[in-house]
């Protein structure tokens, strides 16, 4: 294979969820758009990623460790401090060099205090995502020197990850450190984690059966909290009725919603928001993580304008809660962890797509939410390549685009997506998902 390419899409590796890299802030990118006919013409066989091959993936890998050694190689100083955040993506994707590159983070959490808030969000999201047992004793002293909230809150949450007793401390300490914290999205997430809550959940079949805008396609993708297993993603058609097979079963399609970091989603490259989003369309990404297959293109309140998020133009101008909450049923709209996502359009998240995965399942052999690759938080469905030519075989997300588009009767692909969290142990099942929808009386 043809070293050039694959050094380029080495280079684009690391992009988060970002469909497009243009390579120039000028240029305007190559990106193919669909509509709905487009969309349900496609083919598996038609689509074809060379790194997705088994040469590929391996010139890949080996690409990517030995840019893993070289950084671990380098001398303290500016240099490497340089080459960390790009070091831990690697690490965390790869699965790979996670002993050898902890003395690293270790070293440098304590120099994090007079650091760029950007640093620091990047060697942060590391402990979390790696380390968080061993850099919690680090992390606290550091927590009064983390004077922006999003750095604060990955400290925040890495504590927590390592031991839950930080809670009562950090709930202390919060409206201390930023007396503002209830205007802030990230600390506000934050702090409704700290306040224990014994509240019921509102029903889910309510949600299931809510019109948010009649006329408009619904894809719902059901998770489980903490995202350590494979959802489950539905389509409920234009009519209101939800997308069955020709067997007559409802249609089901296996769905991750968890981020590597494994950080709640109002965090940069955290797991996907729970809560409403807006459909807008159909495209092909140049991330090579993502592949060929049409992702669905999903926006955040925020993200997308008013209009856009109510695809008509009488849409208020500015974004409030109350417009978010105007979708939803009554029951709804005061449980606080559905606002994650209104949430997470304050904090400036986007580009959390619904797209497919042309990394190797096996990096996380072993994992709960195997056969899932949980890239940087946007719902990613399980795809098949074959090995000899890099020619897609099966796609999930294939399927789910093509049941989106033929139940949503429009060419401009406009819908919503709901991502909810069910609770429950392990994977979330078709059984289960069908005692919903029947109880919604879809």
């Amino acid at each position: 294979m043809n070293a050039r390419p694959l050094t380029a899409l080495f280079a684009l590796a690391l992009a988060a969820c970002a469909p497009l890299t243009p390579q120039r802030p000028a240029e305007k990118p190559a990106e193919k758009r669909y509509t709905a006919t487009e969309l349900l013409a496609l083919q598996p066989a038609g689509l074809a990623w060379p790194a997705a091959s088994a040469d590929g993936e391996r010139a890949l890998r080996e690409a990517a460790l030995a840019d893993i050694r070289a950084r671990i190689a380098l001398s303290p100083g500016a240099e490497r401090d340089a080459a960390l955040p790009k070091l831990f993506d690697l690490v965390a994707q790869y699965n790979a060099e996670i002993a050898a590159a902890r003395p690293l983070l270790l070293e440098a959490l304590p120099t994090l205090g007079p650091r760029e808030p950007e640093f620091q969000r990047a060697v942060l999201t590391a402990a979390h995502t790696l380390y968080a047992a061993d850099a919690a004793p680090l992390i606290w002293p550091l927590l009064p020197q983390l004077t922006a909230s999003k750095p604060f809150a990955i400290a925040a949450y890495t504590l927590l990850q390592a031991d839950a007793g930080y809670g009562e401390r950090l709930r202390v300490l919060v409206p201390q450190q930023f007396p503002g914290w209830a205007d802030d999205p990230r600390l506000a997430a934050l702090m409704h984690r700290l306040q224990p809550s014994a509240a019921v959940p509102p029903p889910l079949p309510e949600l299931l059966a809510a019109p948010l805008r009649p006329g408009f396609p619904v894809i719902v993708s059901l998770q489980r909290p903490g995202r350590q297993q494979m959802g489950l993603a539905l389509v409920r058609g234009a009519d209101g009725r939800f997308v069955r097979e020709a067997s007559g079963q409802l249609f089901t399609s296996p769905q991750l919603a968890l981020a590597r970091t494994g950080l709640p989603g109002t965090i940069t490259n955290g797991n996907t928001p729970q809560g409403l989003f807006t459909l807008v369309g159909a495209g092909t990404a140049s991330n090579p993580n993502i592949g060929p297959t049409p992702y669905l293109h999903s926006k955040l309140p925020v993200e997308a304008t008013p209009a856009e998020f109510e695809h008509a133009d009488t849409a208020p101008a500015d974004w409030s809660l109350a417009t978010y909450n105007s979708f939803l049923p009554a029951s709804w709209r005061g449980w606080a962890p559905f606002q994650e996502a209104w949430l997470a359009g304050r904090a400036g998240r986007d580009e959390l797509i619904v797209h497919g995965t042309t990394i190797n399942p096996a990096y996380y052999a072993g994992t709960s939410y195997f056969p899932g690759t949980p890239q940087q938080g946007c719902m990613i469905s399980a795809e098949t390549w074959d090995a000899a030519s890099g020619r897609l075989l099966a796609s999930g997300q294939l399927a789910l685009a093509q049941a989106y588009a033929a139940a949503g009767a429009r060419q401009d692909l406009a819908g919503y997506l709901i991502v909810v969290e069910l609770p429950g142990q392990g994977a979330v099942t078709p059984a289960e998902a069908l005692a919903l929808v029947t109880a919604a009386g879809r």
